[in-house]
Order: C-alpha cells, then structure tokens, then sequence
C-alpha cells in the first residue's frame, strides 16, 4: 500500500507505517494536488494542507485521508464521501494539550501575564495596571462539552469556578459525575464571567459569538477561542473589547486562518493572541501521529474503521457482532440489484429480533453497496453509500423490532417504485453460520446467497422441476442445490437453484421459451 505524507509526521508515526509494509511518500502541502494524481492508496495531513475537492477528484484508487488531529476544516469531507474516501481523524490525540492551553489563555487573561512581561521588557514595574482577577468562585460558560470541553470543565473545577455548560447532546449524568451545571446558551451568554468555546465550525456555530451575543453578556466578561477560528465575530469582538463590555479576550484560531499583521485585533492591548498553539505539545504531535499511523494500519490490515467523520466507527468487539449481519445485508443488496428493473424510489429495511439490538447503521449501508456495486461507475462503500441514495432521490427507512414470529434474527429489505415492490428477506440461523434468503417477495424460502444462483418464477404444475433439470443437464450446468417456494398450490412458484457454473444467455434463453417460466433471473453473488 502507498501512503502520501504531505504535512511533517513524528518519526515514530512513519517508522510505524514502514514496519507495516506500507510506502511512505512524504512532500510539501504545495505539491500534494500533482503528487496526488500519481495513486496512492491514503493520504495523511495536518492543518497545513489543504485537501480541496479538487485534490480530491484528481486522485487515483485514494482510499482514506487520515488526519492527524481533531479539526477536518481542511478536508472537504463531501468531496471525499461522494468518493467513497474514509476520512479519519484523531479526536484524542491533542484533547490535553488544548484542554491545556484553554487553562494557560484563562490565567493569562485573568493576571494580565503577556502584557506584564512585554511591559517589564520596556524596563517598566507597573504593578497596579496589571492587577488581574482569581478564578475561585468566578462562572465559567464552557459551550461544548466533547473530549477538550470535559478536560477545561475538570480542571477549572481544580481552581473552585462554577461551571455552566452548554450541548445540546450532554446527558444529566455526565454532567453530575463532572459536578458541573447543564444551561441553555443564554444563561451563559448572562451569567458567566468567563467563556470558552469548544465546539465545530459549521452553520450552526458560525458567528455564535456576535454582537448580539455579546449585548447579553455581564459587562467585564473575558471570552476564550480554541476550538474553530469562525465561531466568534471577530469585528463585533473588537467592538466590545474596546468599549469595556469585554475585559479580555484570548484566541488560538483565527477566522481568516492565520491573520493578516494589521488585523484590528493587534491594535488592542486587552487581548492574547497565539498562533494555534493547541495542539503544539511534543507529546500531542506524537500521540496524533501515532494515533493516525494506527488507524491507517488497521484499516488495511484487519478492515477496521476507527474515528471516521464520515462513516460509522466500529469497536472491535462490536464489529464481530456485527460482521455477519453486514455480509447478510450486503448479499440482500446484491439479489435485489438482480430483481429490480424500475427505478427505485423507497428502500425500508426493518431488522427483527436480535439483530435490532445492535446498531444497525453499518447493515444498512452494506444493503445500499450491495444494491449498487452494479449500476454505479465510482466505487460504492460503506463510506458513500447512503450518499448516493440520497443523489439518485432514494428515501432509505429503517425500523426495529425485537420480536419476530419464525425466526431468531431477520433483515427483510423492500423497494417500491412507480407502483412496484419487491422486497427479499434474510437470516442467520447462527450467528457465524453463512447468511441464509428465507423469502423473496412472498415465496418462503432457504437458499444461500453464493457463487452462481438461477431464480425462477414459473407455474406450479407438475414436471416443472425436470425440465429444469433437463435443460441444465443438457448444457452440462451441475446443481449444487434447489429450493421451491410458493403461494397456493397450482398457482405460481419460485424455484431456486444453486449451480456450479455460470449459464450463457442460451441457456437462459431455452429456459424462458418454456409457456410456464414467467422470468428466470441469473444472479451472481
């Protein structure tokens, strides 16, 4: 495997790489979107490349795009999902470095410490204009508790502060066990003396800090930015800052990524200013380097996913759960593909038994890879996959339940469209035993879903079964195994048969001439 290194990496992340048998090339940011077009199987950045769509669309069989660290600001994540490209990033290889660098910021806003020093640089010993504030009893706002959020709120409680926090994915529990107070936004936009952001950048967040933010803010307030440059409004900042409504303001991030030398904010001798400093611990870059360096190797050595952004991440021990109902789901898919014929405007999948306790995302993915591995030009993973049913304006349903009349566990699939519906069902019938169809449309059934498989509907009539066999005899096609389903005696039949070789479109055609056969299907799993 070639792996493409185009911002600097520990020595231990790339002698990891190497030990794996992997072929590491490392280049400049500027070079990676010729150098990219060369193929390579993954490629791993930090925050000085940029991997634009472009970049993206001119690679050739790229599989992944590691990022070693937390923000994926840099990576166009829908390019790359719309290519079926994994990208993975390493949430907890900085969370203590930045959870750090947050506390530094506080303190220094606090005790005035950047400007204290430049000050004593000048040869000055101005005590009283830099007499700071304590911590202890003071509220700190924290607005995303994730891994660096939980981090600044632990140590913060260290210095005796009130702790507000806001997500809106936070359980009561959590926050007990942090001993820290769940609260809405504008509760600490009113009450917090301190207020550090901790969240992505998306429509959401953008600007969450703005004028009218600030308005509702206790004048004297100090607002820390470590997390995204974008989250707060850097002009209606500069505002506040210099009529006092804000005492201080320390930032990391930058919205305009590294600011220009005459940016408003430099005029201003109430504020910290650090060129993204967050992560910049020796033991951060080793642990983010290490950490994506891993999560490349097991995704090409074991096919394990880890820290994904844009496809479910699976624990291992979940994954053995899971493994079988993802080549079930992937096999339901693939016959489908086979019996389709119109297009495709609902999928419902409903998981039945003891499958519905588990995750399901990752089977319903596989369902949608097996349905278009045949129809769609790109690669088709579990990456992409509900992406391009959305594309093609497939509304996908998913439902659970833990009860089922006849079997264990069960995945019936069903598509409709313009009218029609077909669905397929399936089971295990152990957990590690191979997948089995119990029912196509409403014809009961046990067939396995391998290698070469006729799918017949024809009349329920006597002789029905010899002819086939006749017709495959004849043209030296070996039956490994047949299975018959049907409604009412007399009526209509499905008859399924396992065969050991594929079948021309002669064979197929001498089959169909038959006034009874209704439809033969070859499908190929």
């Amino acid at each position: 495997m070639k792996v493409l290194v185009s911002d600097p990496l520990s020595k231990n992340g790339l002698e990891l790489l190497k030990k794996n048998k992997f072929e590491v090339t490392e280049i400049e940011p500027a070079q990676l979107k010729e150098e990219i077009k060369k193929g390579y199987d993954a490629l791993i950045v930090r925050s000085g490349s940029k991997v634009t769509e472009d970049v993206i669309n001119n690679s050739k069989g790229l599989k992944v795009i590691g990022r070693a660290g937390v923000g994926v600001d840099n990576v166009d994540v829908a390019a790359a999902t719309k290519k079926g490209i994994v990208v993975m990033n390493t949430p907890g290889g900085n969370t203590l470095s930045t959870a750090e660098h947050t506390m530094a910021l506080i303190l220094s806003l606090a005790r005035n410490i950047p400007q204290a020093y430049k000050s004593m640089l000048e040869g000055k010993w101005d005590r009283k204009k830099f007499k700071g504030v304590e911590l202890s009893q003071k509220t700190l706002g924290i607005i995303g508790l994730g891994r660096i959020g939980t981090e600044v709120a632990k140590r913060a409680k260290s210095f005796d502060m009130k702790v507000l926090v806001y997500d809106p994915f936070l359980s009561e529990q959590h926050a007990a066990k942090l001993d820290v107070e769940v609260s809405d936004l504008n509760t600490i936009f009113s009450e917090s003396d301190i207020i550090t952001v901790h969240t992505p950048i998306n429509d959401e967040t953008r600007n969450l800090i703005n004028k009218d933010t600030i308005s509702k803010m206790k004048k004297g307030v100090r607002i820390i930015n470590c997390a995204r440059g974008g989250i707060i409004d850097e002009d209606a900042l500069y505002d506040a800052l210099k009529d006092g409504k804000v005492a201080g303001a320390a930032l990391d991030v930058y919205a305009t990524g590294e600011p220009p030398a005459d940016k408003k904010l430099f005029e201003l001798g109430n504020v910290v200013l650090t060129p993204h400093l967050g992560a910049s611990t020796a033991e951060a870059q080793e642990n983010v380097a290490l950490g994506i360096a891993e999560q490349i190797v097991e995704y090409f050595v074991n096919n394990k996913i880890i820290n994904a952004v844009n496809a479910p991440s699976i624990d291992p021990e979940v994954f053995k759960l899971l493994k079988p109902y993802i080549l079930l789901g992937e096999k339901i898919g693939k016959l489908l593909s086979s019996l389709v014929s119109f297009g495709i405007e609902d999928l419902k999948i409903t998981y039945s038994g003891d499958v519905a306790d588990l995750n399901v995302m990752p089977v319903t993915s596989a369902v949608l890879k097996g349905m278009f591995e045949k129809v769609q030009q790109e690669p088709v993973n579990e990456v992409n996959a509900l992406a391009i049913a959305k594309e093609r304006g497939i509304k996908v349903v998913e439902s659970k339940t833990t009860r089922h009349e006849d079997f264990a566990t069960l995945i019936d699939v069903s598509v409709e469209g313009k009218g029609v519906k077909v669905s397929v069902a399936g089971s295990l019938f152990a957990h590690n035993a191979d997948p089995r169809i119990v029912k196509i449309n409403d014809f009961r059934m046990d067939m396995v879903p391998s290698g070469n498989v006729l799918i017949v509907h024809n009349s329920d009539i006597p002789g029905m079964i010899g002819f086939l066999g006749t017709v495959l005899g004849e043209n030296k096609v070996n039956i490994a195994g047949m299975t018959v389903g049907r409604h009412n005696k007399g009526k209509t039949a499905m008859t399924v048969i396992n065969i050991d070789s594929s079948v021309s479109e002669k064979v197929l055609g001498s089959l169909k001439k038959n006034k009874n056969i209704i439809d033969v299907k070859l499908v190929k799993f």
